[in-house]
Order: structure tokens, then sequence, then C-alpha cells
């Protein structure tokens, strides 16, 4: 039996299978995708354990500003959300003179986003802080703690425990609700070793000048047990992505002044312009009124171009217009 023209039957039909799913992988290659909620992080409240800290570490060190830039660095690495700059927020918190006590307020919380323009923020509180010990012959310096002993020194054979623990709730700014509350926590284990062994100045007690985001705070088991409460904060939160409604916002302005094709307009942060924002620019050609009561029935336009947001204030936004023809001042500016 001739099986040649079998082989270039199989062949062809092999061949027709890959090119009809060629355009299935190109539209799926071109599906846009949604764009990421925007958040902010604020510092966490650590008053539940700023006693350990300072014992811990020798001073009062803010724990909470530590681990909430290591939750912007890890949140930003997991790519769910479009996480603000820490430099746009600490000048919003210094206008709006934001104190540490009201780190943890949803409502508080709330109404810095709105300013922020970012559709949700996140707070948060460090409940636990601190080492748990289980020694065969204890000795030394400890203090108490979350319901066990917690040694900064000790004598004999003993097993440390570095235990971190956080709790986070992701605020929608648009209505002060809570869409999501989670719990992060950290462990480390290891035996004979100190809290900030390897790590903190090589000791039993305080850390000194210890910095929490460098490589000598991670290698020691406080670190350890520190980064894996991030970690399991963050993923949570990353699974919560999906709860905050999109919501469109309606922009619409006009252009107060214009350099080249660098555009200045009358509304800003206040009105949600936020910046990146793509924004339509036109021009008002002719105005439809009903003959019989002046009222005004219909506005026709003309599109000049398309602007993007470069720099926004609390009342103005700068915007690079890119083609079309130029713009001038009263030329309307909107959402597309």
């Amino acid at each position: 039996m001739n099986i040649a023209p079998v082989l270039r039957l199989v062949r062809f039909l092999a061949i027709l299978s890959c090119v009809a799913l060629v355009p299935l992988a190109l539209a799926q290659e071109a599906a846009p995708s949604a764009p990421k909620k925007r958040v902010a992080v604020m510092n966490f409240d650590y008053g539940t354990v700023r006693s350990y800290v300072s014992s811990i570490f020798g001073t009062d060190q803010d724990v909470g500003k530590g681990i909430s830039d290591m939750l912007v660095q890890k949140l930003v690495q997991d790519g769910k959300y479009s996480v603000i700059e820490r430099s746009a927020l600490d000048k919003i918190l210094a206008e709006q003179n934001f104190s540490n006590s009201d780190r943890a307020d949803s409502t508080t919380a709330a109404k810095i986003g709105k300013v922020l323009g970012v559709d949700a923020i996140i707070i948060g509180s460090i409940t636990q802080f601190g080492r748990d010990d289980q020694h065969t012959n204890v000795g030394g310096g400890g203090f108490g703690g979350f319901g066990s002993k917690y040694g900064l020194g000790g004598v004999g054979s003993s097993k440390a425990k570095a235990v971190v623990a956080v709790t986070a709730r992701l605020i929608n700014t648009s209505t002060g609700e809570i869409m999501a509350a989670v719990t992060g926590k950290g462990e480390s284990t290891r035996s004979s070793t100190t809290l900030l062994g390897a790590g903190g100045g090589g000791g039993s007690g305080g850390g000194g000048g210890l910095d929490m985001g460098s490589s000598n705070f991670a290698n020691t088991i406080l670190g350890e047990a520190t980064h894996k409460a991030v970690e399991d904060t963050a993923t949570q939160l990353d699974a919560s992505a999906e709860k905050l409604p999109t919501v469109k916002i309606s922009i619409s302005g006009v252009v107060a002044d214009v350099s080249g094709n660098t555009l200045i307009i009358n509304v800003g942060k206040k009105a949600g312009v936020k910046v990146g924002d793509k924004l339509e620019v036109s021009r008002t050609v002719r105005t439809v009124k009903d003959p019989t009561t002046g009222k005004v029935l219909k506005t026709i336009t003309d599109k000049i171009g398309d602007a993007t947001v470069t720099e926004a204030d609390d009342d103005s936004a700068t915007l690079t217009l890119a083609g079309g023809g130029p713009a001038k001042v009263g030329d309307v500016v909107k959402n597309p």
C-alpha cells in the first residue's frame, strides 16, 4: 500500500489547523487589558507593638513605615495595582496635616485617597512584632508579650522564633467602603540565634540604627518573618483587586493657556484629573438653540486632537497635545 498520499494529507491538515489558530492568537494578543486600579499605601499603625519595637531595636523605630514601604514594593512587583509614588502621598499628608494617630482611620484615609485621585487606599496595623523563644535553660533579659515570653538574650540551648502579623484594609475612596480586610502573618525559626542575629549588630540586644529596608535586616529571623508577613498580605490584597469597581469620572474643562503643544486647563485633581489621563480637545463651531425659548439644544464641536496629562494640581492640569491642529484658549477638554 502506498502511504505517501496519506502522509501528505496529514501534513496538509496539520498546517491548515495551525493557520486557523493564528487569527485567534492574534485576537487574544490584541485584546486590551483592563486598566489597573490606582492605590496608595498609608504607613501602618504600630502603637500596639511600640514598646516591643523599642526593646528590640534599642530605640523607637517607625516599623509601620518600614512595613508599608515593603508592601508598596511587593504590590508593584506583583503588578495587580498601579501604586502611587510615596513622594506624592507624603506631600498630600503634609498639606492635610495628617497625623500618625489617624493612620488606621478609614474615613480619614478615604478623604486622603480622594485628594490623591486613587481608586483605593490601603491602611493597616501591626499586631505582632517580636520573638517567641523556647528555652531549655532561660537566662538573660526577656519581656512579656503575645501570651508567651519574648527573650532578647539567654543562656543554654534555645530555639528562637520570630513572629510578625499585620492587618490591612482596602478602602474604596469613592464610597469609604472596606472592600477587603486581610491578615498577613510570617514566622521564622532558627536554633541558637538572637532576634537580630546575623544582621543586627551581632548581639542579643538592640539593633541600633538597623534599617528595615537593608539586606542586614532581611537576613535576620525578624526580617525573614517581616517579609513573609508582607508577602502574605500582598497576596491577599492582590486577590481583592477585582472587587474594586471601575468608576468612570466625567472630566470637562477648557483650555486656559497654550504654549506650543503644551496646554493648561482649568480643572485638576479635585475634578478627578490624574497624570497619564488621555483627554480629547475640541472646539465649539456651532450652537443649536430652541427658536422659541432660546435654550441651547446642542453644541456642535470639531475635534482638535488628543492630549495627555503630564502634571495635575488641585485646580489645574498641564497636558501635551498630540496631532491635530493647534489649540487655543477656550477650547473644550473632556473624556473621549
